[in-house]
């Protein structure tokens, strides 16, 4: 198994990283496991593989904007010949300063975008993702594309975190307040990204070559259904 803090190690090393930030993640470290290990009891699923990425990662709609959010964890698709691999990178300082809440929430959150693309990558249905111009309309399209949170997580104390952090979009004021005065304008390690690097675009011929888990795929139209139906039951 791949050691899930291995870059914020190499970052430490080579000085990035004060070592106040580095004991600050380990310590808290604990929380992002205990969170995994709820996350696949509350889904009978398990959790993808996951690392710490030892930047802050923030996006723009464009290089000229002074509009940015942040991204506190992002699901990332790795396709080599002959092997398919999902990866949830979670941001250090979401761990070094984000409450346990919002930890288990975004974990949760990025579960969800996994079986979604594990979903559209079933019925080849990858091809393009949406790009969308600000990041309003991100929020937006996210949300509209993920599985219903009460379908698939079976803990009121997980959902309770989900529908309060995720309203209409992730959005944790303290939180970023913390991150910008903390690692932002500590010139802590951060990557500019544009939105449209933040989709998934895979061909035709790299989808036919994926094999995946039958069973994995029963359960993923089983929670299909039910966000379906749940979705009926908002609307009327």
């Amino acid at each position: 198994m791949l050691d899930p803090l291995i870059r914020v190690k190499e970052a430490h090393f080579k000085g990035l990283i004060s070592d106040e930030v580095y004991n600050l993640i380990l310590k808290r470290f604990p929380i992002v496991v205990k969170g995994i290990d709820r996350i696949e009891k509350a889904s009978s699923i398990l959790y993808p593989l996951a690392y710490v990425e030892p930047s802050i990662i923030i996006s723009t709609p464009n290089p000229n904007s002074y509009e940015f959010g942040i991204l506190f964890a992002r699901t990332i698709p790795l396709l080599s010949e002959d092997r398919f691999n999902v990866v949830i990178q979670i941001s250090a300082p979401l761990i070094a300063f984000g409450l346990k809440g919002t930890i288990h929430a975004i974990l949760a959150h990025e579960f969800l975008h996994y079986l979604e693309l594990i979903r559209k990558i079933s019925k080849m249905n990858l091809v393009s993702d949406e790009i969308t111009g600000n990041l309003f309309e991100s929020v937006y399209a996210d949300e509209m594309r993920l599985f219903e949170p009460k379908a698939v997580f079976k803990d009121r104390t997980l959902l309770n975190h989900i529908t309060t952090r995720f309203p209409s979009g992730f959005r944790d004021y303290k939180l970023e307040e913390k991150v910008i005065k903390f690692w932002i304008e500590k010139n802590l390690p951060k990557i500019n990204i544009s939105l449209d690097t933040n989709t998934v675009k895979l061909s035709a011929e790299s989808l036919s070559k994926i094999n995946l888990d039958p069973i994995f795929l029963q359960k993923i139209e089983f929670l299909e259904q039910k966000s379906h139906n749940l979705h009926k039951k908002k609307l009327y």
